[in-house]
């Protein structure tokens, strides 16, 4: 799980390009909605990596609160223990079988974290930031989060529920530390006001100004009916509210406390990548926190959508969770990570079903990507024998193929790399694969092949090179998606010998005309995306 490339990772004179996912309760193992969010921090990582720039990707697990010390006590085992063996069997283990290429990990119950978190509390402690009073109201266990009684929902016996859980609250009263969440709303405001693309997508924006414009109360951020969390250094009665030592893991993980050149290189995150139910912890109480510490506020809060299954939020409790193994054992893990990426737009809530994934695996990689990607190889071997011949026959045909490439190009970096349009920024990579495709129809090569004259051959000739060039290009958009794929069709096209590394290759030059050597060896390596089994039953 390490960044590739060759842009200085080290260089503490440039500040990273800084992304982050949440970090995850550990009270179970990973399913798809954990997944997507990592994969989607990964392809923006890797693409920013593409384009040269210095990055660090973040992600880790939430490993204290009351839902964790239940769980292990379920299980018969410390908090502690159960923490362990979920890290290290279940969560590291699926972001290396995904190709996740997180610069680090940050675990809440590292010393690094903790003794950092202690010392961030403290400050606003002494500020007077923070102060000690009472609260009693409805608790849900799983969002680790007291509840405003208008957020509830009741169910036929009239039961108040958490509206994303279901399940009951517990009506707690504590003696708590609260910080001045109140005092922080006007700034926030105007903070929003300022920055209208801090909180993404739009709608996910209007619901937090609105619920910030209803006013704010102060946040309870200590707890002292439980004791598995980091305590409250000026009372040990108390450990601190999970979500503000969750939150800090932003600051701690880079730093914070620690090693201020680093801090400074690197905070504060460019990117949040959240899920929705989260957003108001990271796009209310975390800016608020940084704000009362005089830290510099992110520079945007992105909220995914849930992913459905049978029109529930897929989560463990509501038992729709997927391990993401089932299906990559089936479709592959590069087409695992292009498919979620590619089905749903990012921001929205999106429907899976194995027909689906099914069905845009066999029409849009196995037919219309891998297909074409196998042909050019076969013709170059049969009329070339595997050596690429050089384009001396360039007509208005393939003039269209230069401009296509070239939108392609500007439209996916626009996309993936500034405004997190995942799908839009593969489909006009995918649009540029069918325009190639839809070339070689037209021009139909084993026909000019026929012709073996001068002039036929130079006209086969432009062809399959205006193909594996359009191939080259189309690797390298497609790497930070789908990086064992581009590798193998980099090395099928030759391109390793006389390019370099695949990871080497920059974006802004993707659609630079030209660059496959004439005379590569291109060569007809394994299927890029194999024929399917027996699909399994729809999920």
């Amino acid at each position: 799980m390490a960044a590739t490339g060759t842009e200085k990772q080290g260089d503490e004179s440039v500040k990273a390009f800084y992304v982050s996912t949440p970090i995850y309760y550990v009270n179970d193992a990973p399913h798809l909605g954990h997944a997507y969010t990592t994969v989607a921090g990964d392809v923006l990582t890797r693409w920013h990596r593409q384009r040269g720039e210095k990055v660090w990707y973040l992600t880790g697990t939430d490993e204290h609160g009351q839902k964790i010390m239940r769980t292990a006590e379920a299980n018969s085992v410390t908090p502690q223990e159960w923490c362990d063996k979920l890290v290290e069997e279940a969560w590291k283990p699926l972001w290396e079988h995904l190709n996740i290429a997180n610069d680090d990990f940050i675990r809440t119950t590292e010393k690094r974290h903790t003794d950092r978190v202690q010392e961030f509390v403290q400050d606003l402690y002494d500020k007077g930031d923070i102060y000690k009073g009472g609260y009693e109201g409805p608790y849900c266990v799983g969002c680790e989060e007291y509840k405003l009684p208008g957020d509830l929902i009741e169910d036929e016996q009239g039961v108040k529920l958490c509206p994303i859980h279901k399940k009951p609250v517990e009506i707690l009263k504590e003696e708590n530390y609260f910080f001045k969440l109140s005092a922080y709303g006007p700034k926030l405001l105007e903070f929003y006001e300022a920055n209208p693309d801090f909180i993404q997508p739009e709608s996910a924006r209007n619901e937090v100004v609105n619920f910030v414009k209803q006013g704010l109360q102060d946040l309870s951020i200590s707890r002292s009916t439980f004791d598995w969390g980091i305590p409250i250094p000026w009372d040990d009665k108390h450990v601190i509210y999970v979500w503000v030592d969750a939150l800090l893991n932003y600051a701690t993980a880079v730093g914070y406390g620690a090693d201020q050149a680093k801090f400074e290189a690197t905070f504060p995150a460019n990117v949040h990548l959240v899920g929705k139910d989260i957003l108001r912890f990271h796009a209310v109480i975390w800016p608020a926190m940084l704000m009362a510490q005089g830290l510099p506020v992110p520079g945007k809060v992105a909220a995914n959508g849930w992913l459905m299954v049978g029109g529930e939020k897929m989560s463990k409790s509501n038992l729709t969770g997927i391990k993401p193994q089932d299906l990559t054992s089936h479709f592959g893990v590069d087409a695992y990570r292009w498919y979620f990426l590619r089905a749903i737009a990012f921001g929205s809530d999106g429907s899976f079903s194995w027909e689906d994934f099914t069905a845009r695996y066999t029409s849009e990689l196995a037919n219309d990507y891998g297909n074409l990607a196998s042909r050019v190889a076969a013709m170059v071997g049969k009329y070339f024998d595997g050596a690429l011949p050089e384009a001396t026959a360039a007509g208005d045909a393939e003039q269209a193929i230069h401009d296509g490439l070239a939108k392609a190009v500007a439209e996916a970096d626009r996309k993936i790399g500034e405004e997190l349009d995942f799908q839009g920024g593969i489909l006009a990579v995918f649009d540029f694969v069918k325009q190639v495709n839809g070339y070689i129809t037209e021009q139909e090569p084993w026909k000019v092949a026929k012709d073996d004259s001068p002039e036929g051959r130079a006209r086969l000739a432009t062809i399959l090179y205006t193909a594996a060039e359009s191939l080259r290009a189309v690797a390298v958009l497609l790497n930070p998606v789908m990086p064992e794929t581009s590798q193998k069709l980099w090395e099928s096209l030759g391109a390793e010998a006389g390019l370099g590394a695949l990871a080497d290759q920059r974006l802004a030059d993707a659609g630079r005309w030209g660059q496959l050597p004439v005379g590569a060896t291109v060569t007809k390596g394994a299927v890029l995306f194999p024929r399917l089994e027996e699909p399994k039953k729809d999920a």
